[in-house]
């Protein structure tokens, strides 16, 4: 007599690699930009210095002491916030940097945040669709051309 065929066990799902929805955990689709919260700065802050030290440590003394210039400022420091299609923000929102307090992505607030983003930086004076339609591949467009 011959044993039954054993069935095939499940596929183990595999885990997602790269970035993640804050909200579930599938894999990122979007992405925005928000600026560090206050205990997210002071790591950071403790993280460049602890860098600037490292470096200094292991600077050669016959040459002059590396230049690091001012330390960063929160105005300078953003964290992207991903998410996966379901829980993604407006194209609009998600194209300006929000604040450190932003709760995007939150369930209650979706397709929206709980913050008013920044306003977006003024356009480049210098370039103006004209300047950039010959390098653009085929088939590409500039706005609503």
């Amino acid at each position: 007599m011959t044993a039954a065929p054993q069935p095939m066990p499940a596929p183990v799902p595999s885990p997602v690699s790269g970035p993640v929805c804050g909200l579930c955990g599938q894999r990122a689709v979007v992405n925005w930009q928000r600026r560090l919260t206050d205990e997210e700065f002071a790591a950071h802050l403790a993280w460049e210095q602890e860098r600037r030290d490292r470096a200094l440590q292991l600077a050669d003394p016959q040459l002059p002491a590396p230049d690091f210039g001012p330390l960063p400022q929160p105005a300078q420091c953003t964290t992207s916030v991903f998410a996966c299609a379901a829980h993604a923000i407006a194209l609009e929102s998600a194209a300006l940097v929000h604040h450190g307090a932003c709760t995007a992505p939150a369930a209650a607030d979706l397709p929206g945040c709980n913050c008013t983003p920044e306003p977006a930086p003024a356009p480049d004076p210098e370039t103006s669709p004209a300047d950039v339609t010959g390098v653009l591949p085929p088939g590409w467009t500039i706005g609503d051309r």
